[in-house]
């Protein structure tokens, strides 16, 4: 299904410092991994698994990178850097089995940023393979709700809703707002097999870059 919304202008983002391009083989994505809690534990838990684990914030990322030196993961690779762009740079249609977004900033002041509101979520789904899925987790009822009725509305995508475990220690922020009393809950939202986009065709930046 071609998605009735302002286009993503993908062709526009530069590439971020200290780029390097990967491969196109099977991976998983984590945007926003913090301090890397989520993604050494499932590293750790599916070895046989490339976890691509992004975090912008230069303290969060070297604190991964040192837990990653202490826990070594070899199929885990820490990147520092925007998330938008490294993806329109680095990944491949149907490249990605799993995204991770977990405990995303709710954005208070500028819904226009979250996740499924922002034209770039179509540009995600282009990289997600059919039957891939995206766990979205949020410890703010009305972020899921708004999420919830963009599924239905806007992206026409199936999803199951879940309460998490009081006892799931994910992240760091999954373990205070759980210790806090707070409902945590997600969306386990799947891309239908004949699932379109406008970006399906769509190869990374960087390689059309190094092609000129």
């Amino acid at each position: 299904m071609i998605i009735s919304i302002r286009q993503f202008q993908a062709q526009r983002m530069q590439a971020p410092r200290d780029f390097s391009p990967i491969e196109n083989t099977p991976i998983c994505v984590e945007i926003g991994a913090g301090k890397g809690k989520h993604a050494l534990l499932f590293s750790g838990q599916h070895p046989e698994k490339k976890l691509y684990a992004i975090e912008r914030t230069k303290e969060k990322f070297l604190a991964m990178q040192k837990q990653q030196t202490l826990e070594p993961r070899h199929h885990l690779f820490p990147i520092h850097a925007d998330a938008l762009p490294w993806m329109v740079h680095a990944l491949y249609p149907q490249q990605v089995a799993q995204f991770f977004i977990l405990y995303p900033n709710p954005e208070p002041h500028n819904p226009a940023q979250r996740w499924l509101n922002m034209p770039f979520f179509e540009f995600l789904l282009s990289r997600l393979k059919p039957e891939g899925t995206i766990t979205l987790a949020s410890n703010i009822p009305d972020y899921i709700d708004e999420a919830q009725h963009q599924l239905e509305q806007l992206w026409h995508l199936p999803y199951l809703k879940q309460r998490i475990a009081s006892d799931s220690a994910r992240t760091h922020f999954e373990i205070k707002y759980l210790e806090r009393g707070e409902l945590c809950q997600q969306l386990i939202i799947t891309k239908p097999e004949h699932y379109q986009t406008r970006f399906d065709e769509f190869m990374p930046l960087q390689g059309q870059n190094d092609a000129k």
